[in-house]
């Protein structure tokens, strides 16, 4: 699945064009590669985003194409989430 439709779906960003936006940026990586929109995440990969001024790393426990807002959550796991300075 691409990045940025999977940080829509498990909601990690709220709109796809928004997640193209941030990629395109360089501010994803995937297992510490920096990411464009198209590149594509499998399970068991590492996500970095930088969100302003903290930086968010999530590892991708499943892929669905749709999902509800409550199962989202399942679709990642919370590594780590730590402050710019």
């Amino acid at each position: 699945m691409r990045i940025d439709k999977f940080l829509k779906v498990s909601r990690l960003i709220r709109r796809r064009t928004l997640a193209k936006e941030v990629a395109d940026q360089g501010r994803i990586e995937i297992n510490g590669q920096v990411a464009k929109a198209s590149s594509n995440v499998s399970v068991g990969d590492t996500i970095a985003i930088r969100f302003g001024q903290k930086i968010v790393t999530v590892k991708v426990e499943m892929i669905k194409n749709t999902t509800k807002k409550e199962e989202a959550e399942s679709m990642y796991a919370l590594v780590s989430e730590e402050l710019i300075k």
